[in-house]
């Protein structure tokens, strides 16, 4: 490991960081969806029901859950890639599914006209885009 106090020390302990940071936040969130996809279905119909979405709501459900699983997988490997070896690529197309999934989510409470619940997802739109410019390095 890097001597964390120089730059390039800072750049990847910020890579683990972030990296770690997408996995937890989309393994967990993809995770319930699987383990109570039924409340979830539930709650989420109620929520669309008024939008032009909500007739497609099982559907989108089982999109987002697997965009989620797959940036929270790719993350996670991804920021043990980066700890043991320094490497990361699969971190950074974790990052990328990552704002893919969160644009995904957006969108979602934008055509439910749940604007508060679209404000919250925008801090973690700017962390994923900045794992992704600090992923590339």
């Amino acid at each position: 490991m890097h001597n964390l106090h120089t730059t390039v020390g800072a750049i990847h302990g910020m890579q683990v960081f972030a990296s770690a940071f997408l996995a937890i936040l989309f393994l967990q969130s993809g995770i319930d969806k699987v383990v109570d996809r039924r409340g979830n279905l539930e709650w989420l119909k109620g929520h669309f029901a008024k939008s032009p979405l909500a007739g497609f709501v099982p559907a989108l459900v089982t999109i987002i859950t697997l965009l989620e699983l797959v940036a929270g997988a790719l993350s996670a490997v991804g920021c043990l890639l980066i700890f043991l070896r320094r490497d990361s690529t699969f971190a950074f197309y974790g990052a990328i599914a990552s704002a893919f999934a969160i644009l995904a989510l957006f969108f979602g409470q934008r055509m439910a006209k749940d604007y508060p619940g679209a404000a919250t997802l925008v801090p973690y739109f700017l962390l994923a885009l900045a794992a992704i410019y600090l992923l590339a390095m």
